[in-house]
């Protein structure tokens, strides 16, 4: 008995696992679940599903029963779909029952040449994709299967499909395609994850990259993938229509540059793009960056057109609102010298802020303080600016050169236009001074070079950068650098500035030597003119930035000026000096053919008692109404203009001293030619012209025997002055 039994048991054993080996590798061939596979089918609308032998096997990894067919006839709207494959998986109990129930269904495909579903895009909603697939695929194969799990009614609750794509050809734009792209997909009814994308855009290599998408509430999609970029001006110029939110993109010319890139989007049903964030860490290895004009400024004397970035670490953000730019590394204005920079812009509609720091060995020069950089030193510029709308706020700004420096700490403008500051710091050779605005302005140092001062002012247009500008002013400096290497020493200002203008001042200071200078002036509180004096012990300090002046020696100067508005009337009065080796003034007398006094010009130089001019302001346009220069050896009396371009127009009379004129009329023969008989010991004079643009204003002259009375009685009311 029991061996019948140990038989049996062994017998039912090997039958099980024989059954168990047919059933996972050959199967059992049946026809009982055609229809039943047919029905389940119909229930999708638009489905029509030919099946040729079924096997019924079992699946030793899930434990469960699938019937399998080979080759089976698929069609949707008519539309044929390749399979190789179906597995159908039935749940074991319900075959005891009369009602079997199908858990789900794998279908694996044939290999599909892309092109192949165009024919599918007309049962593709929404049509944006229906688009993609007709318009933008060329090429490529895909390998793909999908199971389809089933509720215990058989209808459709989930699906799961995976697959590769190898070999895709896509075109993004009409200058733009996507080639020799490789990628495996994984997709549900809620997910779509790509995996392993390698491909070609251009020259942009893609390497490792990955996309998510979540069809929850919306679409939303993630992608992240490496790139190495190497474009030119001809290659940039495809991804115009890619770039157009961002504004620097004209302005590069050729990139070279390994990237990590990650990007979010947000679109509707329809695919339209709500929101995205695009996200850039990476190298450039280098870029050219052309600028659309030249950027020049005052204090940069080269200009700068071109930018070239070497080895440029990089973090940015790009945003339909926001862009965030950081990158650290090395520039160049000619492609050689590379030096470092370290930048964060941060900006969008809005708003703009900028930090910067980098070394630069440009030539660089400020004429306010008379400073200028070193050719060939390195220096360092620091800056953090904030930029709204026509508001631009410079938070910090600190340069640096050897033991040069100057700090600017939350300095406003608005519209180009000065609104505060808080404080300055100036330490150079010749400068070392504070500016402090708290409840009135102040200025105060050790030194100050003010060498260019004149000049500083003089290039100033008519413009008032500081006409919101309202304060009381103190200025203090123990020593103040003035042309000709003389020094103002305990200089103090007080004063008072309304709408970027002075309205009161009162200052002195101590040339040594018994030697001042003072500065007053004040505003008529009923008509606004305001009157301006200036007393100079020393002249040509004064002067030297005035090319009229040139040559001038020694004298004391007084300057007085009614000022209303732009325009100006002034009377400039200068005593006890001489003119030596001024070159107008040597050119006319040269003409003149007074050879004496180009003699003496060139030598010892040509006294005078007293020069005055007056005359007229008005913005940049001077009118000399009158000069007059009387000397012992000559004299001048003189009026013209000089327009706001510089051309000058001037026209006089210069007339030698009557002690030459009778030591020349009695030279014989000579005599008598230059000053006639009839004309005796009298005066002659020579009328002469200048006019011209800067740089060349010509000279004519035009001897006369008699003096204008006007000249004449000019001369008769001085010498009565002077009584």
């Amino acid at each position: 008995m029991k061996k019948i039994f140990f038989n049996l048991t062994l017998s039912t054993i090997i039958i099980f696992f024989s059954l168990v080996a047919i059933l996972s590798t050959v199967g059992i061939e049946t026809n009982k679940f055609n229809k039943f596979i047919s029905e389940i089918a119909s229930k999708g609308k638009n489905i029509d599903l030919d099946l040729k032998t079924i096997k019924f096997k079992i699946d030793l990894k899930e434990i469960s029963l699938f019937l399998e067919t080979e080759n089976p006839k698929i069609a949707y709207r008519s539309v044929s779909i390749p399979a190789r494959n179906i597995k159908v998986y039935i749940d074991f109990l319900s075959l005891l029952t009369t009602d079997p129930k199908i858990k789900k269904l794998n279908i694996i495909f044939e290999e599909i040449d892309v092109t192949r579903l165009n024919n599918l895009s007309a049962i593709i909603k929404p049509s944006n994709f229906k688009n993609i697939l007709k318009n933008k695929i060329k090429k490529g194969k895909i390998i793909s299967e999908i199971e389809i799990f089933l509720t215990d009614k058989g209808n459709f609750d989930d699906f799961i499909m995976k697959g590769t794509v190898v070999d895709l050809e896509a075109q993004l734009d009409s200058k733009l395609f996507l080639k020799q792209t490789s990628l495996s997909f994984f997709a549900d009814k809620t997910d779509i994850l790509v995996k392993n994308i390698f491909g070609n855009l251009e020259d942009i290599e893609i390497s490792d990259g990955d996309i998510k998408i979540n069809l929850e509430n919306g679409i939303k999609f993630n992608s992240n993938f490496n790139s190495k970029i190497n474009l030119d001006e001809k290659l940039l110029h495809k991804y115009s229509n890619f770039l157009n939110n961002i504004d620097f993109q004209k302005n590069i010319k050729s990139i070279s540059a390994d990237l990590n890139n990650s990007i979010s989007m947000e679109l509707d049903s329809t695919y339209k793009v709500k929101n995205y964030n695009y996200g850039i860490i990476g190298k450039i290895e280098k870029s050219k960056i052309e600028l659309e004009e030249y950027f020049k400024n005052s204090f940069i004397t080269e200009q700068i057109k071109t930018i070239y970035l070497s080895d440029l670490q990089i973090k940015s953000i790009i945003s339909p609102k926001k862009i965030n730019f950081n990158g650290e590394g090395k520039y160049s204005f000619n492609n050689s010298n590379f030096l470092k920079i370290n930048l964060s812009n941060n900006f969008d509609k809005n708003s703009t802020n900028l930090k910067l720091n980098l070394d630069f060995i440009n030539n660089f020069e400020i004429d306010l303080i008379n400073y200028k950089k070193p050719k060939n030193s390195i220096a360092n510029l620091d800056l953090d600016l904030e930029k709204r709308k026509g508001n631009v706020k410079i938070k910090k700004l600190y340069y640096k050169e050897e033991n040069n420096f100057i700090k600017i700490n939350e300095l406003q403008f608005e519209e180009n236009k000065y609104l505060s500051f808080k404080n300055v710091e100036v330490s150079t050779r010749y400068n070392d001074f504070k500016i402090q605005n708290k409840k009135k302005i102040t200025i105060s140092g050790d030194k100050f070079d003010a060498t260019n001062l004149t000049k500083f002012f003089k290039n100033q247009n008519s413009e008032n950068k500081f006409q919101k500008l309202s304060s009381n002013i103190e200025i203090e400096f123990r020593n103040i650098k003035v042309p000709l290497s003389e020094t103002i020493k305990n200089f103090r200002l007080i004063g008072e500035i309304k709408q970027g203008k002075f309205i009161k001042i009162s200052s002195k200071g101590d040339f040594g030597g018994q030697n001042y200078l003072d500065i007053s002036m004040k505003k008529d509180r009923d008509t606004d003119k305001k009157y301006l004096e200036i007393y100079s012990d020393l002249t040509r300090p004064l002067l030297t930035e005035y090319g009229f002046f040139n040559g001038l020696s020694g004298g004391k100067l007084l300057f007085t000026s009614i000022i209303d508005e732009s325009k100006a009337n002034s009377k400039l009065k200068i005593e006890n000096f001489k003119v030596i080796n001024a070159p107008g003034l040597i050119r006319l007398l040269s003409l003149a053919d007074l050879g004496g006094l180009v003699d003496l010009a060139e030598g010892d130089g040509l006294s005078f008692d007293i020069l005055e001019i007056n005359m007229e302001t008005n913005n940049n346009f001077l009118k000399i109404n009158e000069m007059l220069a009387l000397g012992p050896s000559m004299s001048v009396l003189m009026e013209g203009y000089q327009d706001e371009n510089g051309l000058t127009s001037l026209r006089g009379t210069l007339v030698p001293a009557k002690t030459l004129n009778r030591i020349i009329s009695k030279i014989p023969v000579i005599g008598n030619i230059i000053i006639p008989k009839e004309v005796g010991e009298g005066l002659f004079g020579i009328s002469f012209k200048m006019k011209g643009p800067k740089g060349n204003i010509k000279t004519v002259i035009n001897p006369i025997k008699t003096l204008t009375p006007r000249f004449i009685q000019k001369i008769i009311e001085r010498n009565k002055q002077t009584k």
